[in-house]
Order: structure tokens, then C-alpha cells, then sequence
């Protein structure tokens, strides 16, 4: 693959750094954030790739480099063998290079000012909040004054051309009605929202549509960011990401996805269960065009199955009509916004919602962690959603993340324990989600995980 070599200085995001900084970046050993740094730059730069395998990502890069030059004027990165899709005529792609120069601020603002502070207690809920809330924050995405009307739009990067081409047109409805989007920023179902959007505002004459972006690192290669994101924050990790979506958006649309997409379900649905929550408005699309209905029907199934009809009425589920979905989500926002106006809530960060802390603690699906996790009936429909969540987090590590796919090829595939009929509920969504193409983008798909009922 060709390669290219350059120098780029930075856009907007993080002009200058202290020399104390510049060497914690490029701090090569075990403690040091020079291999976070790179392979997230790497993926940036590997925008439009066409393998969702971290591994395979960084096995074929090997040889990139990149150094950050400390000059009197400020910063510049210096880029060595990066992937050449990522420029034009020598010249980077102006939004990738928006993109580069966040990854640079976030990890830098994540571990001076939210792991570096001693008054930050991150075992504390109201912490991890404060965490997420600190890290958007200082990449201006929350904006004051704003009326509701940020859809964040969940669905798989490994979707076929009619899905693909259906999240288009619901994202071009949105922009015709004045809704902007937050995704997690990767191709397929992520990047067809933006694009249908970008000529919905067009066609308004909405100059300042707005395109976010929320990664993090484990996910970052195998869900580049798409160029059309104009807000990219990379967040430390799935669960402050996660609660990052809910915290900013005012309705959540769901689209055809796999395991990534159902765990994302999952967490939304254990949030809105929580007693805490009831009555608070937030609007939950899932959609897709007609070929899609089997497996709405298979993911609405499921929930049933587990969470019970409590959950099922949380969400609303429509087929093939971008029209309609647009037109609830436009119609909800007036609803967030009063509900937030009693409250005295801000529009641009829902302080309201409780989240606790078994969705914020980060899991990491080691074999012991993926075999202990309590899959029963007997607690909290709230709580049994975390555990599934996680479930479906330790498949997606599997699948895509290196150091999950290491973990299955050292050690045989997750162990994961259900009783009887939920491990059948599971197996039977997983079978059909293997079936459809749904677990990988290329090649055929070998489970990461072993159900024992």
C-alpha cells in the first residue's frame, strides 16, 4: 500500500503544548502514552479502510511513524509511511486533519486534567459524570443556548447497501427539518446518517450543521472516523462514550447493526429502566428499510425475552419510512425541551438522567470476568441490562479489538453462562446476526464466545 511522509501543523484544536507534555506523549515506555497516541492517529489516518481487524490495521502500518516537533510558534506532527488516503495531491484531507489534532487534544486533556486529578474520584458516580462532562466540554461540543435537537443515531459499520443507503435518507429528513448528528463516527450506519444530513441542511441553507463524532481507543481502528465529522471526541473509554451519547443527545435512532449495536441498546434500555428515570422523556427510534424487518423483529424478540414488554415499550419500532422517523424525532424535541425547562436542566448536557455506577464502570471482558457475569432473572431489570451489556461488550472485544482478539486466540473463546433459556435467546440472535453478515466486514466470521446454558 502507499505510503506518505509529512508534516503537519495543527487546526483549531491544540495549538501549543508544555515541553512536560510534549515528553509524556512521546514517553515510549509501558506507562507512557506514545502507543496510544499512534494508534489512534493511525486510525484517523486510515479513514475509508475496508477491514474492521485492529490487529490486521496495525500489522499492515508497522512502519508508521509519528513525532510531534516542538517549534517557538507551536506544535507540528511529523508523519512517517502514514496511509496515503488521507491525503490529496500530497495535501491532507482537511477533515482528517481536524480529526488528527483531536486525538492529540483528548488524550492529552484525558490524562493531565481527568486522570491526573487528584480531586476526580473515579470509583464515585458523580465523578465519572464530571469526567465526561469536562472532557466534552473542553472540546467545545456543548453549546448554551441551543434548543434540543441532536439525534444520535446508533447502527453497525457492517451493514449492506439498502440499509446504507435507508440511513441516508433518514439523516437527509433530519437536516431538511433543522436535526443535526451524533454517531459513533465510523463507516456504514454511522456515516450514512451525516452524509444524508449534510444536503437535508444544504438544501435549508443551514450553514452550521452539525456532524459529532464520540470514539474511543479499543474501537477506534475498526471504526475510523468518517470525514464527514466536523466535532470528533475521543473519549477514554465505551462507557464514558456511551454515557457521552445520552448526556448530549435528545433522542436516540437505531439502525440495523450487530453485537456493537445491541449493547448500545442495551445500555439505553437498563438506563430508561431505572426508577430514577421514569417519565423522563427521551425518544428511541429502531428503523430500516423493509428488508430490514426480520431483524427488528429478532432484536425486539430478544429484548422481550429478557428485559420483559417494560422494555419493549421504551422504543418505538418503524419500517421503512425515513419520513416517519424524522417527524417523531422532530416532534419529541419540543417535548425534551419543556421537561428539561421544568427541571432546569441544560439543553446541552442532561444532568437529570441517572446513570449508575454499573454503567459507568469500565469492563474489561477478561475469560474470568466474561464466565462471572450474573445472567439471572433474580434482580433489577435495570441490572440484568447491565450484565447483558456487557455480554455483548466482550463479544465486540473479540471480534475487533486487539487486545480481545489476542485474549480468544491465547486463551479459546469467552465462556459465557446464562440459565437455559436466555443462553437460547442469545444464541439464536447471535446465529442470525453470524447469518446476515453482521459480526465482520470481510471473511467469514469465527465466534469469539461459547454459550452454556
Amino acid at each position: 500500500m502507499q505510503r506518505i511522509s509529512a508534516s503537519v501543523s495543527p487546526e483549531g484544536s491544540l495549538e501549543v503544548l508544555s515541553q512536560m507534555e510534549v515528553r509524556t506523549l512521546l514517553d515510549t515506555s509501558a506507562r507512557g502514552l506514545y502507543r496510544l497516541f499512534r494508534s489512534c492517529a493511525l486510525a484517523v489516518l486510515n479513514s475509508g479502510s475496508h477491514t474492521d481487524d485492529a490487529r490486521e490495521i496495525f500489522n499492515t502500518y508497522r512502519d508508521f511513524g509519528i513525532n510531534l516537533m516542538q517549534r517557538n510558534q507551536g506544535i507540528k506532527l511529523r508523519l512517517e509511511n502514514a496511509p496515503a488516503a488521507a491525503f490529496v495531491d500530497g495535501k491532507m484531507i482537511q477533515g482528517i486533519r481536524e480529526h488528527l489534532f483531536a486525538v492529540l487534544r483528548d488524550i492529552i486533556y484525558t490524562h493531565n486534567e481527568i486522570q491526573g486529578d487528584p480531586t476526580l474520584d473515579l470509583s464515585k458516580s458523580e465523578h465519572m459524570t464530571s469526567a465526561v462532562f469536562h472532557i466534552l466540554r473542553n472540546a467545545r461540543v456543548l453549546r448554551p443556548s441551543v434548543d434540543p435537537n441532536i439525534v444520535v443515531c446508533w447502527g453497525g459499520h457492517s451493514i449492506g447497501r439498502e440499509e446504507y443507503d435507508y440511513t441516508k435518507e433518514v439523516g437527509y429528513q433530519f437536516g431538511l427539518r433543522g436535526l443535526d448528528v451524533c454517531t459513533g463516527c465510523g463507516p456504514g450506519a454511522m456515516k450514512g446518517p451525516m452524509k444524508g444530513a449534510t444536503i437535508g441542511h444544504a438544501k435549508q441553507r443551514i450553514a452550521g450543521g452539525r456532524y459529532l463524532g464520540l470514539t474511543e481507543p479499543g474501537i477506534i481502528a475498526s471504526e475510523p472516523p468518517n470525514p464527514i465529522v466536523n466535532e470528533l471526541v475521543i473519549l477514554p473509554d465505551i462507557e464514558k462514550r456511551l454515557e457521552a451519547f445520552v448526556r448530549i443527545g435528545h433522542g436516540v435512532v437505531i439502525f440495523p447493526g450487530g453485537v456493537g449495536t445491541t449493547e448500545e441498546l442495551l445500555y439505553l434500555l437498563g438506563i430508561l429502566m431505572h426508577p430514577d428515570n421514569a417519565g423522563h422523556p427521551f425518544p428511541v427510534v429502531l428503523t430500516g428499510p423493509v428488508e430490514s424487518a426480520d431483524y427488528f423483529e429478532a432484536v425486539d424478540a430478544y429484548v422481550g425475552s429478557t428485559l420483559g414488554p417494560d422494555a419493549q415499550g421504551l422504543y418505538e419500532i418503524i419500517i421503512g419510512d425515513p419520513v416517519a422517523v424524522a417527524q417523531a424525532m422532530k416532534a419529541a424535541m419540543s417535548r425534551v425541551k419543556t421537561f428539561r425547562q421544568d427541571g432546569r436542566d441544560a439543553f446541552y448536557f442532561n444532568w437529570q438522567l441517572r446513570i449508575e455506577k454499573d454503567f459507568q464502570e469500565p469492563f474489561m471482558p477478561t475469560h474470568e470476568a466474561m464466565a462471572g457475569l450474573t445472567l439471572r432473572r433474580d434482580q433489577a431489570p435495570h441490572m440484568l441490562a447491565a450484565n447483558l451489556r456487557r455480554v455483548f461488550s466482550g463479544i465486540v472485544a473479540g471480534n475487533v479489538k486487539e487486545h480481545g482478539i489476542r485474549a480468544v486466540e491465547e486463551n479459546g473463546p469467552f465462556e459465557i453462562r446464562a440459565e437455559a433459556d436466555m443462553a437460547a435467546a442469545m444464541d439464536d440472535l447471535l446465529q442470525r446476526f453470524v447469518s446476515q453478515r453482521r459480526m465482520k466486514l470481510e471473511g467469514e466470521y469465527t465466534p469469539c464466545y461459547t454459550l452454556v446454558g
